[in-house]
């Protein structure tokens, strides 16, 4: 976003510096304090000496238009505009490996804050944060749906073509080496970290209560939908187990 061509002074701090802000000024203040009000913010950013020393130790400043320093100065300043700006694309770049946080001699951690702005941005529903979570919706379906992530021997290239070569990186031959390992680590696609009923239905009432349900639909309301027809069937299941049980008790009187 070009500042350089305006005159406008800013009478405060966080004044949006071109003619024509993206959002309403209220919009921006919104998505500023959703930033600044979590607990996390004044633990990751206690000033800033404006040195650079968190640009030049970033991998991902080599590589993309994205500077830690921009970040850790954009909030620092409250550059309302310049913020939301940067969460458009910017903040996407972050590999989040916290070189940043190690080198700061102010303490910062710009990988937090770009985590914080990132969870900002789904919370708002920004069209940033929808195509950069659309690859992975297939895992957002089974962590959500079952309570537990992708079973190793479900990355391959059948399944993940779409990953590119270098998926077959990643292709081994994991029940033959699991025979190697004196170890039952049962991290197969028949176990796959099994979740009981009981425990997906609690999980659920978490997803809801902590908001990650709306979060969710406000980003792929296909994906939700299908999200909560599977928990609205397992929710059933529980529901008719506990009345078998209660049926059971009640013979057994």
């Amino acid at each position: 976003m070009d500042h350089g061509a305006t005159t406008r002074v800013q009478e405060h701090i966080g004044d949006p510096l071109s003619e024509s802000p993206p959002l309403d000024r209220d919009d921006l203040e919104e998505i500023f304090a959703d930033i600044q009000g979590d607990l996390r913010y004044d633990h990751e950013l206690n000033g800033c000496l404006n040195c650079g020393i968190c640009t030049a130790t970033c991998p991902a400043a080599h590589y993309y238009d994205f500077s830690p320093r921009e970040i850790v100065q954009l909030l620092w300043t409250e550059n309302l505009e310049g913020i939301y700006d940067a969460m458009q694309e910017k903040i996407w770049a972050c590999a989040q490996c916290y070189t940043c946080a190690a080198r700061c001699p102010f303490g910062n951690s710009p990988g937090g804050l770009v985590m914080l702005m990132r969870e900002v941005a789904i919370k708002h529903s920004m069209d940033s944060a929808k195509n950069v979570l659309r690859p992975f919706s297939r895992v957002m379906l089974k962590l959500i749906s079952t309570g537990n992530q992708l079973a190793p021997d479900m990355i391959n290239p059948d399944h993940f073509a779409d990953w590119g070569p270098n998926i077959s990186k990643i292709d081994a031959p994991l029940k033959l080496l699991r025979k190697a390992i004196p170890m039952p680590t049962l991290n197969t696609t028949a176990t796959a970290w099994e979740v009981n009923l009981k425990t997906s239905v609690e999980l659920y009432t978490i997803w809801e209560m902590t908001g990650v349900l709306d979060q969710l639909e406000g980003i792929d309301e296909n994906l939700f939908d299908v999200i909560t027809d599977i928990m609205d069937e397992k929710r059933e299941d529980w529901e008719d187990f506990l009345d078998e049980q209660e049926d059971e008790d009640d013979d057994e009187d």
